[in-house]
């Protein structure tokens, strides 16, 4: 796998890399290998590192989600990251495809989450109870095929599946997200929500950043990439 590719940013405290579907953003129970260790084992080789590789992953993406992952190269960093994600201080843009045109070309979403470990899925629910988290974010359509629409989603909380969620809870199932009431697989095993964008001020140097991630080469996401306005 060329790793490199994958690359986004990178400078002396942080590497922003593309996350390709099927990469573990933090490690789980499958024991499959974390994308930070892939990182750190592109840096050691790259640089010719002779000791330890320092990574931090101060957040996650879902595994079939792709899209932009902020790794941390020092300590400093790292802490500083966790703690502005913690507090949101960061701009996050997602694109979903999904199988039915919301009701509303652009709307927000307000909810509570409500976590279930052993299905490790989400509910959202009308009103809030102990353990329940409040969730929040906006959607706009940005573009329709014969079968599908692009939506793209402003995310204020970050909840667990909060996007798949509430996105269902709306009738908009993520195409490829069985766990969510999406009939069928993909065939890569992904599901079509990917995080475009992301706008912070850099731990470090605190100048603003943006970085995009280019919308993964399948047909139906190079389909909507032609059709999209050019500004998003």
């Amino acid at each position: 796998m060329d790793f490199a590719s994958q690359i986004l940013f990178e400078d002396n405290h942080l590497m922003i890399i593309n996350k390709r579907s099927g990469q573990l953003a933090q490690g789980d129970k499958s024991g499959d290998l974390p994308v930070g260790d892939l990182a750190k084992a592109f840096i050691k080789e790259r640089d010719h590192k002779p000791g330890n590789v320092y990574l931090g992953v101060p957040h996650r993406l879902d595994r079939p989600v792709t899209g932009v992952l902020v790794l941390a190269k020092t300590s400093k960093a790292m802490t500083r990251l966790s703690e502005m994600f913690r507090e949101k201080r960061l701009d996050k843009t997602y694109f979903a495809i999904v199988d039915n045109a919301p009701p509303k070309p652009s709307g927000k979403l307000i909810g509570y989450m409500q976590k279930n470990e052993r299905m490790n899925k989400s509910f959202v629910v009308d009103h809030e109870k102990a353990g329940h988290k409040r969730a929040e974010l906006d959607y706009r359509l940005l573009s329709s095929s014969d079968r599908y629409h692009l939506l793209e989603v402003k995310l204020h909380t970050g909840r667990h599946h909060q996007i798949r969620a509430q996105l269902a809870n709306m009738g908009c199932r993520i195409k490829g997200d069985l766990k969510y009431g999406f009939p069928r697989s993909n065939t890569n095993g992904s599901i079509d929500l990917h995080a475009r964008q992301i706008t912070f001020i850099h731990p470090v140097k605190k100048n603003e950043e943006t970085i995009v991630a280019p919308l993964p080469q399948e047909k139906l996401w190079q389909h909507f990439a032609k059709t999209m306005r050019s500004d998003v």
